[in-house]
Formats: C-alpha cells, sequence, structure tokens
C-alpha cells in the first residue's frame, strides 16, 4: 500500500499537520479536500463519503474527535486497509500526546512529526504498533493542562466500586510520567456496544444487532500477563456452538454470533472458563472484537402518531420512553424526523417541567430535531409538534414523513450483558496494588422507528 500524503485539518480547515511523501499530489489537496466535504453537506446531502477522487486524485477520511484525518494517493489502493491506518495513526498519536484536540497537536508538532516519519516512509507503511515506536521516538510530549481539555461528560467516568475516576485519567501519554515523577500503576477495559435497531410503524422489532469490542489501555510497568474473565455461561455461535466447536448450550445465556480477538490473547482457557490471558502491549487496543444479533431489550422505545389537524395544518406527537433500571442515565440523546418538503413552520410543545430539552426545525433540509440532555431510566418524555404547509398535501402524509432517529450514549450499561467478571494482574506487589477500572458504554450506531 502507497500514500502520497497525509494531512490533518480541522472542522474549520486549518491545516494543522501536512507531510507530502511522494510530491505526486498538487499541493492544494488540502483547500480541495475541505471544499469538497463543505460544499457536500451545504448541497443538501447527507456528510461526505469517506472516499471520494477529484482530477484522479483519492482521497480517504476519518472522522475523530472533530478532526479530519485525510490520506491521498494517485494509485489504486485497497480503501479499507487506507481507512484502518488513519485510524491506527489517530491512535498512535493518542497514546503519545494523551488526548486528541487541535491544542496538543500545536505543542506537540515536532512529536507528532516524528511519529509521521516512522509510521510512513516514503509512502509505505512501516508499522502501527505504539510498542515498537518506542525504540524510536525521543521526543517527550508537551501534556496539555487538564483546564484545557473538553468538559468531561457522564459517559467519561470510570467506576469501582464506590470510587470515581474522570475519563481524564486515560488522557495520559504513554510516555510520561505523572508530576511527582512516578508512573501510576493502572489499567483501563471499556466495554463499548454499538446497537442498531429498526421498529416497524405498530412498535415491533425488525432489526436488531449489536457491534462491541473490548478495549483495554495499560499503564503497567514491567508488562505483567492480564488474566480477563467474561461471563461464564458466554457462548459463540448461533446455537451455543462456533467454528471453533466451543461447548455446547441449550442457547442460554450471552450468544455472540462471532468474535475475533487481538494478536497478543491467549485463548487456552478460554474454552473451560471464558478466560483471556494477554501481556498488553503500550497504547490503547482492541481484546475483543463481537457482534450479536440475538434478540435484546432495546433501551428505549418510540411511538410516534402524525396526523392532519386542518387544512395545510398537521400534528406529530413523539414519545420516547427509556426501558432501562432508574439507577442508569442516558445523555446526550437527540431525535430527528424529516417532514414534509413543503413543510414552511413548524411550533413545538414540550411537557410541563421539561428541563435541559431543545427543539428545532431546519427548513433548509426540513428536519425535526429534538435534544435531551439526559434521560434517567424508566423516564418518558413526549414532544408535540404543529407543523405548517405551503400547499396542500394528497394521499397518506406518513409516507411522506419520517422516519424517526435517535443517537444516545448511555454510561455504565450494556444490552448484551457481557460482562468482566474480574481483571487479575499476575505480577504482585504488597506495596504497590495497580488500580483497575473497568467502564460500559452503549451508544445508538443506527436506531430507527418508521411512521
Amino acid at each position: 500500500m502507497m500514500i502520497s500524503q497525509f494531512f490533518v485539518l480541522s472542522q474549520r480547515g486549518d491545516n494543522i499537520v501536512f507531510r507530502d511523501y511522494r510530491a505526486e499530489v498538487p499541493k492544494g489537496s488540502t483547500e480541495t479536500f475541505f471544499r469538497k466535504v463543505k460544499f457536500w453537506k451545504e448541497d443538501g446531502n447527507a456528510e461526505a463519503p469517506p472516499i471520494f477522487n477529484v482530477d484522479g486524485v483519492n482521497y480517504f477520511h476519518v472522522k475523530v474527535v472533530g478532526l479530519y484525518f485525510v490520506a491521498t494517493t494517485r494509485v489504486n489502493v485497497s480503501p479499507s486497509l487506507v481507512l484502518e491506518l488513519l485510524q491506527r495513526i489517530a491512535r498512535v498519536i493518542k497514546d503519545y500526546l494523551g488526548v486528541l484536540n487541535e491544542d496538543s497537536f500545536r505543542k506537540n508538532f515536532v512529536l507528532v512529526y516524528e511519529l509521521l516519519d516512522e509510521v510512513i516512509d516514503f509512502g509505505y507503511v512501516q508499522t502501527t504498533s505504539t510498542e515498537v515506536l518506542k525504540s524510536y521516538i525521543f521526543n517527550e510530549p508537551i501534556v496539555v493542562a487538564p483546564a484545557r481539555l473538553q468538559p468531561i461528560d457522564p459517559a467519561a467516568i470510570f467506576t469501582q466500586g464506590n470510587k470515581r475516576m474522570p475519563g481524564t485519567a486515560v488522557t495520559k501519554s504513554v510516555v510520561a510520567n505523572d508530576p511527582g515523577g512516578r508512573r501510576r500503576e493502572e489499567i483501563f477495559v471499556d466495554i463499548i456496544e454499538k446497537i442498531s435497531v429498526t421498529f416497524s410503524s405498530s412498535g415491533y422489532i425488525l432489526t436488531s444487532e449489536i457491534d462491541g469490542t473490548i478495549q483495554m489501555k495499560s499503564y503497567l510497568s514491567g508488562n505483567p500477563e492480564i488474566r480477563l474473565a467474561l461471563n461464564e455461561d458466554l457462548n459463540i455461535g448461533r446455537g451455543g456452538r462456533s467454528v471453533y466447536d466451543y461447548r455446547s448450550s441449550s442457547g442460554s445465556g450471552v450468544i455472540l454470533d462471532d468474535c475475533n480477538f487481538h494478536e497478543s490473547v491467549r485463548l487456552d482457557s478460554f474454552d473451560s472458563d471464558r478466560t483471556l490471558s494477554l501481556v498488553p502491549p503500550d497504547g490503547e487496543f482492541p481484546v475483543m472484537n463481537y457482534r450479536m444479533t440475538q434478540e435484546f431489550k432495546p433501551p428505549f422505545h418510540v411511538n410516534t402518531l402524525i396526523e392532519e389537524a386542518g387544512r395545510l395544518k398537521a400534528e406529530v406527537i413523539i414519545k420516547i420512553r427509556a426501558e432501562f433500571p432508574s439507577d442508569i442515565i442516558a445523555n446526550t440523546i437527540t431525535v430527528q424526523m424529516p417532514l414534509p418538503n413543503y413543510t414552511s413552520r413548524a411550533s413545538f410543545e414540550l411537557e410541563p417541567g421539561a428541563a435541559g430539552q431543545r427543539t428545532d426545525f431546519k427548513e433548509s433540509s426540513k428536519m425535526l430535531e429534538w435534544n435531551l440532555k439526559k434521560i434517567v431510566g424508566g423516564g418518558e418524555h413526549t414532544l408535540r409538534a404543529k407543523l405548517t404547509f405551503s400547499q396542500e398535501f394528497h394521499g397518506n402524509i406518513t409516507k411522506e414523513a419520517g422516519p424517526v432517529s435517535m443517537t444516545f450514549t448511555i454510561p455504565m450499561y450494556n444490552v448484551s450483558k457481557l460482562q468482566v467478571k474480574y481483571l487479575q494482574i499476575a505480577k504482585k506487589s504488597s506495596s504497590n496494588n495497580p488500580y483497575r477500572w473497568v467502564r460500559y458504554v452503549t451508544q445508538a450506531n443506527s436506531y430507527v422507528a418508521r411512521i
């Protein structure tokens, strides 16, 4: 695989990092890329695709925490390979800087360019391993002060019993020590699940799927062996049987359709007690990726009603009910619903005492948007919208509106019920007991309710 250029742009189009490896692509490629991405959205279309071609130049990009990571080439290369490379470059830079944002890039541009020159040489990829790069990187990171970081949302909280630690605990560089000169011994594990659900107009589940990953980031010295135990009733493969002929099951417990593991994971005892053994490499890495299509209880139930309310008018009622326990709180919820093209105005009515909620009608895209700061488990919220049309509608109005889509984040909750039972560190010390932090996060990938 060969790439010609790599660059990072801010959301405003500012060029933060630029490296031209082969001098095959015009220097104005950064401006060409940003104009293409910007006008793609302004033309009323969705987000620009991750890959497109302009004047014989292939542009590949991923968006990470508001920054565009872009690669260009004139040759025919594997798109998935380049996109994976961009994700890995972002991960390596985050491992060294501790946090990805514009300020940390500008403070550490010497270190960032040193990393890029080791990762890619004359357009050819050499390595994306944080551990391997440690032997070749000699610049120390300039740590961004916590006050300059983005505000921490409730999803960025790690818990261990009654202890709580903000998510900025994982924004440390893998090569920097704490201010006191000591390196704090700790390890972080994230179980992140992105769910896709499609509801019929009558509220039945048509499709459901979970894409999950177990992420790990280690700050343990000496590279000790880690043992990570999952549910004993975990089964791989439909009906409890996998291609590896794992133990059979009657179908109870957690059933994953398929999964794959990081190269450092040993599965010697996975068949008998569902325990993973590994020596974690430096930096953040996925221990296990999995997919699940077994029926599960969706976290939200959505009811939508749209009906005529006189000449050139209609009313929309959207009701959301949280189906998770009351000690769980979902945050950053956004509900969107496309409206008929001839909608000219929309007025909104929220339930009495509603707090932390915003509504908007985006006239250019004819989109109804409802934002909720948080929803407590078991809670129910209702939005009424009165629509005014510029022309009379004919036929069934429900065919020209919807579907309703949701995005959300639910900390410390996972729908698959996959759990880390214990996290054991082989190296023991009476004076230094490493901290172990485990977090569960559920996010919406595609959460759609038809009208």
